[in-house]
This record gives C-alpha cells, structure tokens and sequence, in this order.
C-alpha cells in the first residue's frame, strides 16, 4: 500500500467534501443568480462560482482547491466586514460555516492526498492566513455590542418630583397599572440593586385552568393580579376569577362563570382567549368625596358589596363579584351581571368581548371591546360604555361613528356597525374628570378605502373623555390612515414631568411604531414635540397614503431595514431571506400594503404593544422593552381569496376582509428555518430620560433557551410581550421575553440583577406587593402564549428575598 496519501480510501475525504462543497456553491449559484437579477448583492453568486469550483477541484483531488477555497473565504471576510463590522450574530451566518470548513482543509489527514507527498504549497499558506484572518474577527466581535447604549442614570430622585397616583397603601397593586394612572410604579424599596440576586421562590400556586383542544390558537395568561383588600386576584384564560392568599398563594375562593360557546361547538373560531385582568371598586375609598347627581339615588344606603371585582368574560358578560366572597353582586345589572352583547348586533361566537379589564371610578365602571380583525366590514361598533358602578345600568355610552349623542342607547337600536374599538386599558384621571383611551382601527387593517370620515378621526390615537358624560375632551391621532394595525395597544400612563417651562400633567402613550407620545393630559397638547414627517405613498386601487405620519421626539424606532441587515445561522437561509427583502415592496416605514407584498417595519407586534411602559415619577425616566420584529403583509384580491385556503387565525391563512376588494396574508418575515429573517437582537430593556426625551441606557434583552432547537441560552436579544414595572427601590422587572424567566434589572444602567427561571411562558406583566408579613413579593402569572408558541402552563409564582 502506498504511504504518500495518495490511496483511493484516503482520498475519500476530500471528494466526500467535494460532493458537499459542489452542492453548495450550486445552491449559492442558483439563488446568486436570482438575488442578482432582483438588484441584490452579487456576493452569493460570486462565491458560488468559488465554492462550486472548489469541490470541482477537490473530486479531482487537485492541491489547487485549497488556494481557491483561501481566495473565497478571504473576500468573504472582508465583504462581511464591509457589510457588518464586528457583529458577531452578522457575522455567523457570513463566516461561520466557510470557517468550519476551511478548518476542515487544513487538517493534515485531508490536505495529504491532495499534497500527494509534496511539501506545503502556496494555497496552504493563503489558506491559514484566510481561515486566521475569519476567526480573528470573530474574536474581536466578541468585545463590540452594536445596538446597545451603555449610560447610567446619575441621580435618585429630581428635586421637588412625586408620585401624584391616587393614593393607596404602598404595599398594595389595585388596579392593572397598579393605580388608574397605569404607572406601573411601586413605592416598595425593600428589594435594592444590592440585594435582587437573592430572590428565591415563595410559593408557587396551579390555577387549573389549561388550554384546551378546543381552544383558539391565542389562548394566553396575559393576566396582572391584583393585590386589595388583603388578598391576590388573579384572572384566569377562560374568565375565572381566584382570591388568593397573598404570603402562602392558598386559595380563598373561586369564581367560575361557565363560559358560554354562544352556539359554537367550541371555541375554534374565536380570535382568542384571554383575561388580562380585572378591577377593584371600594366604597370606602370614596366615602369622603361627594357623589355624582348622575348616580346618587342608584347608590343603595347599605351596600351588600360594598367592594366589588369586576369581571369582563369571553362570552360578552361584566360581572360584579363580591370581593370578599366571590358571590355575584346581585343588585348590579340581571342578578349580578350586564350582557355586554346588547345592543351590539349580530358576531361570530368570539367576535366581540373584553379581552382587558374595565377603568372604574367612583361611581362608573367603564368598559371598551376587541373586535375580530380582518374579517368584515360588518362587524361589532367598537363603543364603550360606563355602568353605574352600584346597579349595572348604562350611564352613557361613546361610539366613535356616532361620537356626539352619548344618551343611553334606546331599547331595539344597534351601535355604529364597524367603529374603532378600543381593546385595551384605559387611565384614569379622576382630578380632571377624564378618562383616556388609546384606540384602535376600523377593520380590516390594510385596506382603508372604504372607512367612514368618523371612524378616520378617532383611530390609531388617543381619545380624552369626560368621565360623567362621555363626550370628547380632545383627541389626537399618532397614525394617520393606518393601513399597518397600528392600534395603539399599551396602556396610557399618567405622570408628571418636569421641563423647562415647569412641571406638565402628562400621558404618555406608547405605540408599536416606536414613538412614545407625551400630552398635556389636560388639553391633549404636545408636551415633548411631534413632527410631520413625509413617507412612502402608492396605495393599491381604491385606497390612499397619508403624506406624513406624526414623529415624537421621544421614540425608540428602529433605522429603515437594508438587504445587508437579513439575516440566518447559514449562508443559505440567510440568501433566502434577502431574496424575500428584495422581492417585496419596502420603501421604509409606512411602505403601504401591496398586491406584491411589502414588508411592515416595526410590525403589528409593534416596538410597544398591549404592555406599554412603566415610568418612575420621582426619578422621572420610563423604564421599557421594546421589540423588534419585522412583518410581511399582502393583498389578494377578492376574487382570488378562496384559492389561498382557509383563514386559520388573525396571523395565519389569508384574512378575508369581507366587504372589501381585497383580503390580506398577514405573517412574521421567518427564514425557511422559522428563525426571524432580520438579524438580532429582536428584543432590548432601555431606560428613557423623561426631562431630555434621550435614552439613557438600552440593552439586548433575554435568551433563545427556550425557541431554538437546542436549549443553549444565547443572549440575542428576543421579543417580549407583557409589560415592566419600576420600584422605589431601583429596581425594575420583566417577564414577557420569548424565554422562561422573571428578570430583575437595575434602573441606573440596566444591569441584569437576577432570573428566576419559570415553568411556562410568561407574556404578561408582573407586578410586586406587601404581604401580611411585611415582606415585599413579586408575583408573575405564567401560562404561555398560544401565538408565540411559548410553554404554556397555569402557574401563578411569587418571589420574595430570602428569610
């Protein structure tokens, strides 16, 4: 046998590489081509050509294929640089297999039957240099972090600066935003920057209440407990209502409202199921205000409930439940409850119920709606509607294609069919007597041709009514003409910040295009500056573009998207990918939707979505996690709606829009492999200086442990869904990261304090409280997410440091 290398077994080897090699560079060939002929980069067909007669070489064992294969992975380094920097996640699906491989090359057992028994040639040499240059590189993206702002807040507290929230004890949570500011804010200081690592579990309670196989896709625990009246609320998917024990998680007592299917076998049909939580209504707190005219005579003398839970079911009900007994408040409505489906019209079972739990005030409980996106032009009015808070019946009611006539509607009559709804929490300002609502979109989405004058004025903005009347105070719009369901989705928060001309009652809203919108709250004026700015226009036939959308100052939008920034783990799927970019309509942000298909950036996950943001009124910054996703949408035309299959949810299957001359396929820009098609990070926490509008720190955010094959815990950077909240004591947390864990994070320079690692999916927004034994808890709700595909569960789980 000979002993040069040269044998037919040994050079085995380099042609299995070769076959592998020569598949390769064909692929990168074929979709190089296709990427070229689009005006993308000719890179893909370059190294095609390389990589292809590279294994051409190697099957013919030719010492050549090494000095060919250091000219590839050479100027594949350098593009890479030129095309990134030092990003490491860039980096991977440009080097990191060309590395491998070339790795592979230089082994002695492979280069041996091409050398033949030949000393080193030049190829060999080109070959180490290229494979030292790529790993040198990736050495170094090792020390850079693009897209982060590393800064730190120099200062506890701005001089003369309080919380102006309703008071309440400190160590209580009794409204979702913790007071009907929807701040977010805590006064307990007992957990610090110092101590947070300590935090270990306290107890851990089961709900009972799981998905189901005849559940909606989007079942979620999107729940925030309450903690009042010394005990936990929390509000389970399918509307039940658990008191707790706020230091041992014991139940108390349950509260089931045997949902109805409305008619429907299950719930299959339904867009979702969801409670984000409920409300708290004391008479005591109010006992020393005088009472409105409007409602004296209903406020019965000797209340049987005189603290009431309010709960909105999916079934289009508003309960009242006594909160100490969790028994229905009889004397509120039909025995206990309003039906919330009259006067509503005709809907699809889940077409139409409060998915967010109502604003109550002294004498009013307030609710709004989700409607069912996409369907029809022929769905539910989006109105909302205010309760005697005591006796259930309607006070007023607001609907937005009708917005002057708040009467009470008469018996027989139907709301304005298809008006902006507002889907989620209010904030409340009881001082001013106003009530603030950030609005959604008359349906379908993406096409708007046919939308009413009315229903254009109070979409996609925020809209100030007048507690006893209804009637608008002002209103003011943050998108106009929204073709992109840019609903704004996020709680308002009430706050007052200091600036130059004095302190400002202030709302702030956030909104899934990446602007944080500060008003007086009082006149709905700017307090922090909005600019016109113009974009893209070419809307499809029978519809049209607003020529500019409004800016703040204070946002955390992202930079347009490029070819450059599409990303993969190999070379493949990422050239798949930027031919996806370079196939669809994007022009930027605002790119109007297309029959070609244009690319929604942010998309309708948004930067901020249903979480929104929570703020620190004496440190005066907003403490936030904004995501970035991008999304695809595309048009089919009526006629061509039935081809494109069954609508599966309100993000799968073509959305029918019904009424309209197209439907819509909207979904997630995925890569084949189901990763995100734009390079991360996709998620960050940031911290926003509410007296400059600047970001003061801004970090990627939470791991792929739990979405990638393999459960490696990357810090990429992932999406959230859920909201923060901020302490007194400095210390902010989060739970809704696409991973299993509550995170503590320090609100000076954002520093990771500490994880607790959970059973399921928490995408909701936790929230902390003082027990019966002095000790401050942070309790999180973890049930997964049925969109987002996280674990889901019925875990309710509370923290609190350590004895």
């Amino acid at each position: 046998m000979s002993t040069d290398g040269a044998s037919s077994p040994s050079r085995l080897l380099p042609r299995l590489l070769g076959i592998l090699l020569l598949i390769m560079g064909l692929a990168l060939l074929a979709g190089g081509i296709k990427l070229s002929m689009l005006g993308g980069s000719l890179y893909y067909l370059l190294a095609g050509i390389g990589i292809t007669l590279t294994g051409v070489l190697l099957l013919a064992t030719r010492r050549a294929a090494l000095g060919l294969y250091a000219v590839v992975l050479f100027a594949s380094t350098v593009w890479a640089l030129w095309e990134v920097g030092l990003d490491w996640w860039q980096l991977v699906p440009r080097l990191a297999l060309l590395f491998a491989l070339g790795i592979v090359m230089l082994l002695p057992w492979f280069r041996r039957p091409l050398l033949r028994g030949q000393s080193a040639p030049l190829g060999t040499g080109a070959l180490s240099v290229a494979v030292v240059l790529a790993g040198a590189a990736a050495v170094a993206s090792q020390f850079t972090t693009p897209g982060e702002i590393k800064g730190q807040l120099d200062r506890d507290a701005v001089p003369g600066m309080t919380n102006a929230a309703p008071a309440q004890p400190d160590g209580d949570w009794n409204s979702y935003g913790r007071s009907a500011f929807g701040d977010r804010y805590s006064p307990l200081a007992q957990i610090t920057p110092e101590n947070a690592h300590t935090l270990v579990p306290a107890w851990t309670y089961r709900t009972g209440d799981l998905p189901g196989p005849g559940d909606p896709g989007e079942t979620t625990a999107e729940n925030t407990p309450l903690k009042v009246n010394g005990m936990l609320y929390v509000c389970t998917p399918h509307s039940q209502v658990i008191a707790l024990d706020p230091d041992t998680g014991k139940e108390i007592w349950r509260f089931d409202p045997k949902l109805s299917t409305q008619k429907a076998a299950n719930f299959k049909g339904w867009a979702h199921m969801t409670c984000r939580g409920v409300s708290y209504h004391d008479d005591a707190a109010y006992a020393a205000t005088e009472q409105s005219p409007a409602t004296d005579a209903a406020a019965p003398a000797a209340n049987a409930c005189p603290r009431r839970i309010f709960l909105p079911t999916a079934d289009t009900r508003l309960i009242a439940l006594n909160a100490d007994t969790g028994k229905m408040c009889e004397d509120f409505g039909d025995k206990g409850q309003v039906d919330l489906g009259a006067n509503i019209g005709t809907f699809a079972p889940g077409g139409y119920y409060s998915t967010s739990p109502p604003a109550v005030t002294k004498n009013l409980v307030v609710i709004g709606g989700h409607v069912t996106d996409n369907v029809s032009t022929d769905e539910p009015s989006g109105v909302i509607r205010a309760f005697d808070v005591h006796t259930g019946k309607l006070v007023w009611n607001w609907d937005s294609g009708n917005p002057e006539d708040t009467t009470p509607i008469a018996a027989g009559k139907t709301y304005t069919r298809n008006s902006p709804n507002m889907w989620s929490m209010f904030a409340v300002d009881e001082k001013l007597g106003m009530l603030y609502l950030p609005m959604g979109n008359q349906t379908p989405d993406q096409f708007g041709g046919l939308r009413t004058p009315e229903s254009e004025k109070y979409s996609a903005g925020l809209t100030a009514l007048d507690i006893n009347t209804g009637h608008v105070r002002w209103y003011y719009q943050f998108t106009h003409h929204d073709l992109w369901d840019m609903d704004v989705g996020g709680q308002p928060s009430l706050v007052d910040i200091k600036t130059a001309e004095g302190v400002k009652q202030a709302v702030m809203a956030s909104t899934k295009q990446g602007s944080i919108y500060v008003l007086d709250r009082a006149t709905g004026q700017p307090v922090v500056p909005i600019n016109e700015i113009p974009v893209p226009q070419g809307a499809v036939a029978g519809d049209h573009t607003s020529p500019t959308q409004p800016k703040s100052d204070l946002n955390l939008m992202p930079p347009p998207l490029k070819e450059r920034d599409m990303w993969g783990v190999t070379p493949f799927d990422q050239m798949l990918c930027r031919i996806d970019f370079k196939s669809l309509r994007y022009d930027g942000p605002f790119t109007p939707p297309s029959l070609q298909g244009s690319i929604v950036y942010p998309g309708n996950f948004g930067v901020f979505d249903w979480g929104g943001i929570s703020v620190d009124p004496v440190r005066q910054i907003a403490f936030v996690n904004p995501s970035y996703m991008a999304f695809k949408s595309k048009l089919i035309p009526a006629e061509k709606i039935a081809e494109q299959g069954p609508r599966v949810s309100e993000t799968e299957g073509v959305q029918p829009n019904k009424g309209t001359p197209y439907g819509v396929i909207l979904e997630a820009m995925l890569s084949p492999l189901g990763l995100p098609c734009q390079a991360p990070a996709w998620g960050y926490v940031a911290a926003v200086d509410l007296t400059n509008h600047k970001t003061i720190w801004m970090h990627k955010n939470g791991t792929v442990r739990d979405s990638s094959p393999v459960p490696i815990p990357l810090t990429m950077g992932v999406p959230s869904l859920g909201g923060t909240f901020t302490t007194a004591g400095g210390v902010s947390f989060l739970s809704g990261t696409l991973d299993q864990y509550l995170r503590a994070y320090d609100v000076k320079n954002g520093k990771q304090l500490w994880e607790g690692r959970l059973p399921a999916g928490a995408q909701t927004t936790p929230m902390t409280y003082t027990g019966k034994d002095g000790k401050q808890y942070v309790l999180v709700m973890a049930g997964g997410h049925g969109s987002l595909g996280t674990k889901q569960g019925d875990y309710v789980m509370a923290f609190k440091l350590p004895d």
